[in-house]
């Protein structure tokens, strides 16, 4: 079916091609609605450089959940190790023999992406550097990050074998926000950091510049140019974008704040359909009914283009007939929502009650009226 008619917003959201214009690679969804409000080669891969730090805090966060790491642990750098990492990119400046508490490790690696931090942690969590991305790469295919590969714990370059696209950092942004809020409050969206007498500042563009922003990671190297995953959130609505592979700091900066912005700023946020709310039915083979209706769970909520109407089709779409029996709170089909100039948008939708399989008489008449049919 068809809700509303007019032409499509295309003046809003032409907008964000230029404000992305320098940036090879760009995404901006909304987390609450699910919807991709602008996408540019969000699915072609790149190195991320730093922003790799993000699936090793994730999973850093992951571990403390299950008791397997603590805040209060201490953890120190191989000889080895410092010595080979004394020099490179950011750091928080480890002394040889120092002991640093894990609450203290992911605090730099967050606000002033350690690379020490980063080798101490991996080391000591994951058995060695090459562990760790064993379980960087299990947590990505259990996320469903399935276009990207992680040969390092702090992205620092290694001839290509690190790589992502646009699409799973959006995914790993919104499994650390979904999963693990408190940790992500308080690590993310520092000014600074300080440690061993050295200050240094966060490099995110957006925190502190833009309503709502609380991180998450910057990443720059010579080859993948800077790139930034970042996060903002006004009255219930929260964002995440990607930019990748920008050539300046500053344009970097400057795309970041205004994407942003455009997208808290273009669109209306509308209440479809409210948490519950039968949406249709679906057909159900071999049951004690023939049909059962479906419910959004999580309601319907939808970023509709500012300053028109608009064109909103919605299609309930399932492999069906459902074979019975079908269980009540089990994801059964889904509400595809198409916006004239937008990404489409899915909704699970999951039966209103349990319908179990049909006796022996019901089958068959159920099998002579396909038969008629």
């Amino acid at each position: 079916m068809a809700i509303a008619v007019g032409s499509p917003a295309s003046e809003r959201l032409n907008e964000a091609g230029a404000i992305i214009d320098g940036a090879p690679v760009a995404l901006l969804v909304d987390m609450e609605t699910g919807q991709t409000l602008m996408a540019h080669n969000d699915r072609s891969r790149f190195m991320p450089a730093s922003v790799t730090k993000v699936m090793t805090l994730y999973l850093a966060f992951e571990l403390l959940d299950e008791g397997a790491l603590s805040d209060d642990q201490l953890i120190g750098m191989r000889d080895e190790a410092q010595a080979e990492w004394a020099g490179k990119g950011s750091r928080m400046f480890i002394r040889p023999g120092q002991k640093v508490p894990v609450e203290t490790l992911l605090s730099g690696i967050a606000a002033i992406s350690a690379n020490d931090a980063s080798i101490a942690l991996a080391e000591a969590a994951g058995g060695s550097v090459d562990g760790w991305a064993r379980m960087m790469n299990d947590t990505a295919r259990k996320l469903g990050m399935r276009d990207t590969h992680f040969a390092t714990p702090n992205g620092w370059p290694d001839n290509g074998k690190t790589f992502t696209t646009a699409r799973d950092l959006e995914i790993l942004a919104r499994a650390l926000i979904s999963r693990h809020p408190e940790n992500y409050g308080k690590y993310f969206g520092r000014d600074g950091f300080a440690f061993n007498g050295v200050a240094q500042a966060n490099h995110d563009p957006i925190t502190r510049r833009v309503a709502g922003a609380d991180g998450i990671k910057t990443g720059y190297t010579n080859e993948a140019g800077h790139t930034f995953l970042g996060s903002a959130e006004r009255d219930g609505t929260r964002l995440i974008m990607v930019l990748a592979g920008v050539e300046d700091y500053d344009e970097r900066g400057e795309a970041s704040r205004r994407l942003m912005e455009w997208g808290f700023d273009a669109f209306d946020r509308v209440t479809l359909f409210n948490n519950g709310a039968v949406i249709g039915s679906v057909k159900v083979q071999n049951g004690t009914t023939d049909t059962v209706e479906v419910i959004a769970p999580r309601g319907v909520r939808l970023a509709l283009p500012k300053g028109q109407d608009h064109n909103v089709e919605l299609t309930i779409r399932y492999d069906g007939p459902l074979r019975a029996p079908v269980l009540e709170d089990q994801p059964a089909a889904s509400l595809e929502v198409r916006i004239e100039g937008m990404q489409p948008a899915i909704f699970p939708l999951e039966p209103v009650e349990s319908v179990d399989e049909a006796g022996f008489f019901r089958r068959i008449g159920n099998g002579l009226r396909s038969w008629f049919a």
